[in-house]
C-alpha cells in the first residue's frame, strides 16, 4: 500500500481529505504511483503531469523521504520506505511570484 499526500487544491478537486492509500503493482516508481492516482481519481488527470507527454507540470514537485525527486526519471524506483508504505510520496504545489 503506497501513501500519497496531495496539495490542498488537488484534494479539493478529487473531493478527498487526508492522504491516499493506493495499491501499486510491480516496481514502485513515480509513473506507477501517478498512474494509480489518476486511475482512482480521473478528475486529477492532467493536473500533475501533461496528458500528452506525461511530463511533470511546471508548478508541481514530487518529494519522498525528504528528497526532491521532481527531476528524477519517472521510471526510477522510489525509496524503499515509500514502497513499504512507511513514508508517503508527496505531491507539492510549487510557489512562484514576487
Amino acid at each position: 500500500m503506497i501513501r500519497v499526500v496531495l496539495p490542498p487544491h488537488l484534494r479539493n478537486l478529487a473531493q478527498i481529505s487526508g492522504e491516499l492509500r493506493l495499491d501499486v503493482t510491480g516496481a514502485v516508481t513515480q509513473r506507477r504511483v501517478l498512474d494509480a492516482v489518476e486511475e482512482s481519481y480521473p478528475m486529477l488527470q492532467g493536473t500533475m503531469r501533461d496528458r500528452r507527454t506525461g511530463r511533470r507540470r511546471d508548478f508541481v514537485r514530487f518529494f519522498a523521504c525528504e528528497e526532491d525527486l521532481s527531476n528524477e526519471s519517472p521510471d526510477a524506483p522510489l525509496p524503499d520506505r515509500v514502497a513499504a508504505g512507511e513514508e508517503p510520496f508527496l505531491v507539492v504545489g510549487a510557489m512562484a511570484g514576487g
